[in-house]
């Protein structure tokens, strides 16, 4: 589906950036495909890894979602877009709040706006679980942020372009995730645990990226995708990977939920399910033409996707297995 089509990532320069252009090279030839993100030195970084001497299809953009006539150039005969840009810290956001704001919202406009002036054909983007439910403003950012993206579908009008959304969990190694936190916490020979009960859906950095290349291949516009991921205990969480280690209970931080939620609860009638995933189908009518060809048979009116009752569960050794290289 990507030989020969010009991609762009924003937020490229992060962790589903890289890893995601890693795929991409490895598993198609793209006519272009194009980083866009804000820091200098991240993209002088990424560049080192994946030269244009190497790849000739590799270009590096500088620029910023918040601004709209930037993006105007960096989207000039774009076919696909996969938009992993974001400000993602919950304290940060809660601390910076319009800052959190004009990225993850006033940023997903643009987007949108210049995807559908600019004639892109699809344009995939990245959330959260933390947008269900929302109990902090980064979540509540990017439940705005996945309404205006189902919502773009409706103010296409004649163009072609199509919006679709993926929705997963915690990502194994993460910049800024409690794994790279507790490996380093292990020098101290205490690690700190919110609640005991605590619980997380957990996915790699791979799979991540593969499940959003299916979904952009399989996309007809309005949907937001969650994959089947597993579950796991803080507690089983700090067993696999400081064994050794004290455990002190420190209390749940502001913006912190026990456990996270996937598919709310009021949105199971919307809900359908498929053998690796669910579909969240968009409420306006006038999209029911695109899912009625699906195979998706439909979910229990009072069923929740949640970390806390999900029946897959990470085991301590399989942790350890996902994280060993890292």
């Amino acid at each position: 589906m990507l030989n020969d089509k010009t991609i762009l990532i924003t937020g490229g320069t992060g962790s589903f950036g890289k890893k995601c252009t890693e795929i991409i090279l490895k598993k198609y030839k793209p006519k272009k495909l194009i980083i866009f993100s804000r820091d200098e030195l991240k993209q002088f970084e990424m560049a080192q890894q994946f030269p244009d001497s190497k790849y000739d299809c590799m270009r590096y953009f500088i620029g910023d979602v918040r601004d709209k006539e930037r993006l105007y150039r960096a989207f000039n005969k774009v076919d696909y877009i996969i938009h992993a840009a974001a400000l993602k810290q919950v304290p940060a956001a809660e601390y910076n709040p319009f800052e959190a704001i004009k990225t993850n919202i006033l940023g997903a406009e643009n987007v949108i706006n210049v995807a559908i002036d600019k004639g892109v054909k699809k344009v995939i983007a990245l959330s959260t679980d933390k947008a269900a439910n929302p109990i902090n403003l980064y979540g509540a950012t990017k439940l705005c942020s996945d309404k205006l993206f189902i919502a773009g579908n409706a103010y296409v009008g004649r163009e072609e372009t199509i919006f679709s959304v993926v929705r997963y969990g915690n990502v194994v190694g993460s910049r800024g995730s409690v794994i790279p936190f507790f490996m380093k916490q292990r020098e101290t020979g205490v690690l700190p645990i919110t609640d005991s009960r605590m619980t997380r859906f957990w996915i790699t950095l791979e799979q991540g990226v593969n499940f959003v290349l299916d979904c952009l291949e399989r996309m007809v516009g309005g949907e937001l995708f969650v994959p089947k991921i597993p579950s796991m205990n803080i507690m089983d969480l700090a067993k696999a990977i400081a064994p050794k280690c004290k455990t002190e209970i420190i209390g749940i931080r502001p913006g912190e939920k026990l456990h996270e939620v996937m598919v709310p609860r009021d949105e199971a009638r919307m809900t359908i399910e498929f053998d690796k995933f669910y579909i969240i189908q968009p409420k306006f009518r006038f999209f029911e033409h695109r899912f009625k060809s699906n195979k998706g048979k439909a979910v229990p009116e009072d069923f929740e996707y949640n970390s806390g009752t999900n029946t897959w569960w990470l085991t301590v050794e399989e942790l350890r297995e996902m994280i060993k290289n890292l």
